[in-house]
Formats: structure tokens, C-alpha cells, sequence
């Protein structure tokens, strides 16, 4: 067994050239991060709390400083961690300016009786944990409203099916949600995962990336699984859950991934289904996949010098 391990993602869709670079880099730090808490003795849990911490900060990314805007051009972020050791997990929602969603998730898993909290009752939690705020606007998101929002009215697109408009302008919809998943030297794996959710969805939508079983999911018993793309194409195949069940019925965290994948493809066929998947077994093996033009991803493990990055992972179409 090979440990600790890291795997992290920065978001399945289509990676403009001007965000690639530094896509890359920031997928490469998280990494190191998340890779050098384990090595000083951290759990995985540390470990993918603080890597997303990292891309949430970045500004490179759909999560965190950076979020895509709703119809309304606010952003209502969201997160999500689960503990494989115990099943113990945490998630938050609608949040409109906490720095760090995956923190607030991690106080909902360890400091409540609850897995989900949103809305005003997560801005209260932050408040009674003096969690740091930050406008998690940037002038590339409002550029990209912009543009987003004006391709849609000259399409004439209705917001509630918005098919036409991803088909005709892949490009525009940058679907780069934030994960991680990790094992530590206590052979105890972890998930977590944070976004800013789909442009120009509606107030109040809530994506897989909160949802314990869609877009995170942790199990000693099995792997970790963190998902990004589409989330209502995660929430109708509970795709990490799906993932681990996979691994846990003895299929390599590659075949695994790469089947969840074949899953998307085969029944959710005909309609926008841009997904992509990491995760790691409890035996230290690795997988990566996606439907999508692109994922930036990066992982770390024993005997590697530095983090390896890639924009993209197996492909399958």
C-alpha cells in the first residue's frame, strides 16, 4: 500500500487558455498542501479541507473567491466533507460570502447533529465561528456573466432549460467546481468538494457538490469519490456513492471512475452530461475520468519529487 495519497480536482468543462496556466498551478498547490498536512501527520480529513481551502482561494476556479454568478448575478456557494473512517459528514449551501465553504462544512460535520445546512442558518454558523468573509467576486466572473447572460437572450433561451444554449456555447459555461480526495498514513480516507455552483442558475439551486452520495463521498470500506460537471446529472445517478459501491465491489479506483463515467454516457445521453470524477481506494490506487473537454487535476503520492498535473484524464466519450 502506497500512502499518503492526494488526488484533486479543479473542475471538469472547457478550460479557456487564459485560465489553463493558472488552473494548473493552483490544482498543483492544493496538492502539495493537502500532501504536506499528511506527511506532518494530519488525517485526510485535514488533508482535503485544506487543498480545497487552497483552490477556494485561488480565483482560478468556480468555488470560493471566483464563484460563477446565479441569474441575479449573486453567487450562492457550497461544500461539502465526508470522514470515511465513521461516515461522518458535513455540508453547507447558499452561502454568500464565507472565504472558505469547505470550513463551514467541516463545523457542520464536527461541531452539529447535522449534515446540511444553508441559507441563513449557515451565515449564522459562520457568524458564531468567526469564520473569515471575503466578496468571492472577480472581474473574470462578471466578464463572464456578461457574456453568458447575453448569449442567452440573443439565443432566446428560457433560464429553466438551458440545453440550447450549452450545446451552442460550451465555452461559456465553465463548470469548475473544487475537490479532493485523499488516504493518510492511518490508511483513513476522505472527500471534499466546493463550487460556486452552475452560472446563471436559479436563486436558491443547489448543486451535487453539497449532497453526501452525489458529489462527495468517503468510505474506509471502499475509496473516496469527489464529482464535478453537471450536478443535476451527479444528483440523479448518486455518482460518488456510485463510484465507491464500485471500488467497494472490487473494481480499481481507475475502472471504477471509468464506468461511472460509461453511466453518465449511456443514461443521460442526449442532454448536456459534462462530468468528470477522481477518487482513491483504500489500497492507495488512483482514477480520473471525464466526459468533458478538459479536467484539471493533480495528485501526489510517495516517491513523487512534486505534484503531477494534467488537464485532462481518461476520456470517454
Amino acid at each position: 500500500m502506497q500512502k499518503p495519497v492526494i488526488v484533486v480536482h479543479g473542475g471538469a468543462g472547457t478550460w479557456q487558455p487564459e485560465r489553463s496556466q493558472p488552473g494548473l498551478e493552483g490544482v498543483k498547490k492544493a496538492a502539495e498542501t493537502g500532501f504536506d498536512v499528511m506527511m506532518n501527520g494530519g488525517s485526510a480529513v485535514d488533508a482535503v479541507v485544506e487543498a480545497v481551502a487552497v483552490m477556494e482561494d485561488d480565483g482560478a476556479f468556480n468555488a470560493g473567491y471566483g464563484s460563477t454568478l446565479n441569474i441575479e448575478k449573486r453567487a450562492e456557494m457550497e461544500a461539502s466533507v465526508m470522514d470515511g473512517r465513521n461516515l461522518q459528514a458535513g455540508a453547507a449551501g447558499l452561502l454568500k460570502d464565507v472565504r472558505n465553504p469547505v470550513r463551514l462544512a467541516r463545523i457542520v460535520m464536527e461541531k452539529t447533529d447535522h449534515v446540511f445546512v444553508v441559507g441563513e442558518g449557515a451565515e449564522k454558523l459562520a457568524n458564531l465561528f468567526k469564520l473569515e468573509r471575503r466578496n468571492p467576486l472577480t472581474e473574470l466572473r462578471i466578464k463572464y456573466y456578461e457574456q453568458q447572460k447575453q448569449a442567452m437572450l440573443e439565443g432566446k433561451s428560457e433560464l429553466p432549460k438551458l440545453a440550447s444554449l450549452v450545446k451552442s456555447h460550451p465555452e461559456l459555461f465553465d463548470l469548475e467546481t473544487v475537490g479532493a480526495v485523499a488516504l493518510d498514513k492511518e490508511g483513513n480516507v476522505a472527500a471534499a468538494t466546493s463550487t460556486g455552483g452552475f452560472p446563471l442558475k436559479l436563486p436558491g439551486r443547489i448543486g451535487d457538490s453539497p449532497l453526501i452520495g452525489c458529489g462527495t463521498y468517503a468510505d474506509n470500506r471502499s475509496g473516496a469519490c469527489s464529482a464535478t460537471g453537471i450536478g443535476e446529472i451527479a444528483i440523479r445517478l448518486v455518482l460518488a456513492k456510485t463510484v465507491c459501491n464500485y471500488m467497494e465491489n472490487g473494481k480499481t479506483a481507475q475502472d471504477a471512475v471509468e464506468d461511472a463515467i460509461r453511466l453518465v454516457n449511456t443514461r443521460m445521453a442526449g442532454i448536456p452530461n459534462s462530468m468528470g470524477l477522481i477518487a482513491v481506494n483504500t489500497r492507495g490506487e488512483i482514477g480520473a475520468a471525464h466526459n468533458s473537454a478538459n479536467l484539471c487535476w493533480a495528485y501526489f503520492m510517495p516517491k513523487m519529487r512534486e505534484p503531477a498535473a494534467s488537464l485532462t484524464a481518461k476520456i470517454l466519450k
